[in-house]
């Protein structure tokens, strides 16, 4: 995410400072288990920073079709072709897409350094090194994920929960083809999403309780394919494990604020939702493109770090990412609600929206931004 707005604020003196080396792409033959489905409005953005030409195309999938089941015999489909554009997303490896911005944001753009602390002040941001280098900055983006060391040190509160469950990912090859579409089965509190990748292959997300999760993640390949095969329905064949399999627990959580003088926070930094709806990635890539324009369009005299300024950044961001949280997390408790009664109304809203073609543009098109 850093990497991401750093490119787009080319003709500032921007540094990205991490523990590590700046990102690699993966060797040849490798496939990252962990994947993102980029809207096309995020890939327009990509395009624009010259990362989307860095990523090789045979790495990178796109989604013309997505269909998602209910646990009670319910489905809703979306179709880029009847919906009047060329694809839903794009599915692009993790490893892949953080090289790609890497390689567009420039050389000497990352310095590799710990963070020992920042001290925010009137006139600039001092971040003092492990080594004992302090840089002074006119402003400080936390981009450095859901445990955020800048937030911390900016003093600002989140709201935070757990949904007690894990994601558990993993790539399979597949016996049938995946025709560029997406699958998601809603099960109850669980969610099962394959991913279309290039070739006759597909990404798992399986979100699952905790003791769940643990258990799926110890499975043996053969076993493994087993129990995805069986969840799938079938759709796509025979699976075989082709990577190995990666989870990471789920949470909620919400900043209270998204800057203060001299800090402003983007990506997990600001906020996490459930994978459910594979809307993350995308949330702070809209923040990366709404505080780069934010930034470039401040008046000649104005500050970058003056909180006037970067209150236009907070406001603009701050109805979308209230709205898809609402959307995400109301989604998650009706599916996991108990009960036939709860069943039947979510089944029952599932099958009526995917009657509603004005309806369902309208998702899509929020989906797509």
């Amino acid at each position: 995410m850093g990497t991401g707005l750093a490119a787009a604020l080319r003709g500032l003196r921007v540094t990205v400072l991490a523990p590590g080396s700046a990102p690699q792409p993966p060797a040849a033959g490798e496939l990252d288990a962990r994947v993102y489905a980029i809207s096309p409005g995020n890939a327009a953005f990509l395009q624009q920073l010259g990362a989307w030409r860095a990523i090789p195309p045979e790495r990178v999938c796109a989604v013309h079709a997505m269909y998602v089941f209910g646990d009670d015999g319910a489905r809703i489909d979306f179709d880029a072709y009847r919906a009047g554009v060329a694809e839903l997303a794009w599915i692009v490896e993790d490893s892949v897409l953080q090289a790609a911005l890497a390689a567009s944001a420039g050389p000497g753009l990352f310095m590799r350094a710990e963070v020992e602390g920042i001290d925010f002040e009137a006139e600039a941001a001092h971040v003092r090194l492990r080594d004992g280098r302090v840089l002074k900055a006119a402003l400080v983006v936390g981009a450095d994920g859901a445990q955020s060391f800048v937030r911390s040190m900016a003093g600002i509160a989140v709201d935070e929960s757990g949904y007690e469950q894990t994601a558990v990912v993993a790539n399979f090859a597949c016996a049938r083809p995946h025709r560029n579409a997406a699958w998601q089965w809603l099960q109850g509190g669980p969610v099962l999403a394959l991913l279309p990748l290039p070739g006759q292959r597909v990404s798992m997300v399986w979100s699952l309780p905790r003791a769940q999760a643990e258990r799926v993640a110890r499975l043996d390949a053969e076993v493994l394919c087993a129990e995805v095969e069986a969840a799938s329905r079938g759709k796509l064949g025979r699976f075989s494990l082709i990577s190995p399999t990666r989870s990471f627990p789920l949470r909620r959580l919400r900043s209270r604020r998204l800057v203060q003088p001299r800090v402003a926070l983007a990506g997990d930094a600001a906020h996490v939702i459930h994978v459910l709806a594979g809307q993350g990635l995308n949330l702070g890539l809209q923040d990366a493109r709404a505080l780069a324009a934010v930034l470039l369009a401040r008046e000649p005299v104005r500050d970058l770090g003056d909180l006037g300024l970067l209150r236009r950044y907070e406001r603009g961001r701050a109805e979308p990412l209230a709205a898809m949280d609402a959307v995400v997390h109301g989604l998650y408790r009706l599916f996991e609600a108990p009960g036939r009664t709860s069943a039947r109304f979510r089944n029952a809203g599932l099958n009526l929206t995917d009657r509603l073609a004005v309806v369902k543009n309208l998702l899509m098109r929020e989906a797509m931004r």
